[in-house]
């Protein structure tokens, strides 16, 4: 009986390191930022570039797209869209807090959906 029970353990140990997914460490994302400027991408790429585990950030005025590079054992997508958030910057999942918005520069003021 004790070595079903152990056998069973066994098997179920090694099933669930499998199962783990591995962090990747240069992990590529894109998403949507809105902004409009010069200003609005240099405000943008610094916050991504806050984020401990931000490898490269480039975010184009002309698409509106963040192309990100990442170590996801440092950071998540969702810590870099939180912190552009705090500069007053939306993304598809994070909104920037309205006073956030309101301090923005007049030509950083991108229309909200």
């Amino acid at each position: 009986m004790k070595n079903v029970i152990l056998g069973m353990l066994l098997i179920f140990a090694v099933f669930s390191t499998q199962a783990q997914q591995k962090k990747n460490k240069n992990a590529k994302y894109e998403f949507e930022v809105n902004g409009n400027c010069e200003q609005c991408q240099k405000r943008i790429q610094k916050a991504a570039f806050s984020v401990l585990g931000v490898k490269s950030a480039e975010w184009r005025i002309d698409d509106h797209i963040l192309h990100l590079v990442i170590n996801e054992e440092k950071c998540s997508v969702s810590d870099v869209k939180k912190a552009i958030a705090k500069v007053g910057h939306d993304t598809d999942e994070v909104k920037a807090e309205d006073s956030v918005y309101e301090n923005l520069h007049s030509c950083c003021k991108y229309e909200r959906k």
